[in-house]
């Protein structure tokens, strides 16, 4: 069974003591030290190196300094930095989260069926490392022959599985989800729609960035956004006339969406 070292950095003393209770129910977890700032938290991670940090990124004293660039220090010490795993009581951060490039993101309190979900996450993770190693070719290998780096992620496929039937998607051409009762439309940028016997939630709780929940209905791919009407609350599909609607619920995703279009090569006329 593998085990996962873990720091808790949070300003709350009753959310550290809940966070750890929970966590004990799992033996795949192994409680180090926690802290409440962010110093001290930097050191306690430089000093015991752990698997998993579970990091408080809106604490309730703003003199912690505790936030999202809590990572950005890391990777000035780490190769490879240990999985943050996010908790807070707002979900509003978790664009900006994604952005990190965070392994989670748990709204307190800490329920063990979220965080159990999290354990079987990080085992699937060490599990495909384990099943594609790194294999050095051999010296006879061809020397103009191109070596592709092992680190460049393949872009995400979504099978479609229905009776025997495998329909493969690649999830870049994937414009939006659509809710349909207990199914979900899937509308490609060919004007193709498939249906899938899963709900939105489902999709929306398995995909990350760029597939970002803006309505109870529609989870769209930022990538394919065109164009943004906050007057009327509508959003707009590149090469379409498809006009898809925005909620008050979900306007803090839209807004993250619109700062991070400015946040790129970007001219405002």
């Amino acid at each position: 069974m593998k085990k996962y070292s873990y720091i808790i950095i949070d300003d709350d003393a009753e959310s550290i003591l809940k966070t750890q209770t929970t966590a004990s129910g799992f033996s795949e977890l192994s409680f180090m030290a926690s802290a409440s700032t962010f110093q001290d938290g930097l050191k306690l991670v430089l000093e015991h190196q752990p698997a998993l940090i579970f990091l408080e990124i809106e604490p309730q004293n703003a003199s912690s300094h505790l936030s999202l660039t809590f990572i950005s220090e890391l990777h000035r010490f780490f190769q490879q930095i240990p999985k943050i795993i996010i908790t807070t009581k707002q979900k509003d951060k978790a664009f900006d989260a994604i952005q990190y490039g965070v392994f989670d993101y748990l709204l307190k309190p800490i329920l063990s069926n979220d965080l159990l979900k999290t354990i079987l996450k990080l085992n699937r993770a060490n599990l495909e490392m384990q099943i594609a190693p790194f294999r050095e070719e051999p010296s006879s290998v061809i020397e103009n022959q191109i070596t592709i780096p092992q680190n460049i992620q393949k872009p995400l496929t979504i099978c479609i599985k229905s009776y025997g039937d495998y329909r493969y998607l690649n999830a870049e051409d994937i414009c939006y989800f659509q809710a349909d009762n207990n199914s979900t439309d899937i509308y490609l940028n060919t004007g193709e729609m498939i249906t899938a016997f899963k709900t939105l939630k489902h999709f929306e709780s398995v995909l990350t960035y760029p597939f970002i929940r803006i309505h109870n209905s529609y989870v769209i791919n930022r990538n394919y956004i065109s164009r943004i009407h906050s007057g009327n609350s509508i959003c707009y599909i590149k090469n379409s006339t498809k006009k898809i609607p925005f909620s008050k619920t979900y306007r803090a995703n839209v807004e993250q969406i619109i700062a991070d279009f400015a946040a790129g090569n970007y001219l405002e006329v």
